[in-house]
């Protein structure tokens, strides 16, 4: 116990000489530090790895328009293109120079011949319009039993079955009437037409739709001139009869409107 008395002050006294020492060469090394002078630059390293994509700036001004450039060269030919549309025919041009004069002809007697041709010439011409004609007013060839003229008239038999009101309509669309004989001469003309296409009556263009008792022709003009009415007709039978027909004889009688027959149709000669 007194040992262990006498050791501390001991340590005591080595531990105040220790700290002494320390300060005491503390205070000994303390520097004060200053910046020294500015070194030469050194060598230029090398080119780093390119950085990252920055972000997208914004879009700048319009720049002014620049030069029009040359032309360039021609392009091929593109395919050709579907025809166009027939233009309207142009006008007639005018008449060239005359031509000259022929060789006379070999001397002959050929009038009588020149004559014949001619009557031959105006026949062609005939029957082409008569051909034609028939062509332009009926749809088909097996409805018509020829022709009939007069001096001023053409008359077409239609043996295609209508009522009164259609056969005029008929015969209105191709430019004509159902035929309205106003005279012995065309009467009779209409009458050897029905009997030569062994027919027995057709409807003709004579009617008293309008005014009852007061029969017209179908183009409203009066019958004052002539008539050809069976006798006892008309008659009105069954307070029906407004309309009228040709019997094969020449005569006519007066018939309801609303059945179905054959018909003549009358075309102005100069029309044809």
């Amino acid at each position: 116990m007194r040992g262990e008395k006498l050791l501390l002050p001991m340590i005591l006294m080595s531990l105040q000489t220790l700290y002494g020492q320390h300060l005491a060469e503390e205070s000994c090394t303390v520097q004060i530090l200053v910046p020294g002078l500015k070194g030469e630059p050194g060598e230029k390293g090398q080119k780093g790895a390119p950085g990252r994509p920055g972000r997208v700036g914004p879009p700048g001004e319009i720049g002014q328009p620049g030069l029009k450039g040359q032309k360039g060269i021609m392009g091929r030919y593109g395919k050709v293109g579907p025809s166009g549309m027939k233009g309207v025919k142009g006008d007639m041009g005018d008449p060239g120079p005359r031509g000259p004069n022929g060789d006379p002809g070999v001397p002959c007697e050929c009038m009588p011949m020149r004559k014949m041709i001619g009557e031959m010439d105006i026949l062609v011409a005939q029957l082409s319009s008569e051909l034609k004609f028939i062509k332009n007013a009926l749809p088909s060839p097996a409805a018509v039993a020829g022709i009939k003229e007069t001096d001023s008239k053409v008359y077409l038999l239609v043996k295609e079955e209508k009522r009164y009101s259609d056969a005029e309509v008929y015969c209105q669309t191709r430019g004509g009437h159902l035929a309205m004989p106003k005279d012995e001469g065309a009467n009779a003309a209409i009458a050897e037409y029905i009997t030569e296409a062994g027919l027995n009556r057709v409807y003709i263009g004579i009617n008293d739709l309008h005014r009852e008792g007061v029969f017209t022709y179908v183009d409203l003009s009066p019958m004052t001139t002539f008539s050809k009415w069976r006798k006892g007709e008309p008659n009105n039978a069954y307070d029906d009869e407004d309309c009228a027909e040709m019997m094969a004889t020449g005569e006519w009688t007066d018939v309801a409107c609303h059945p179905t027959m054959y018909f003549v149709c009358e075309f102005d000669k100069d029309s044809v």
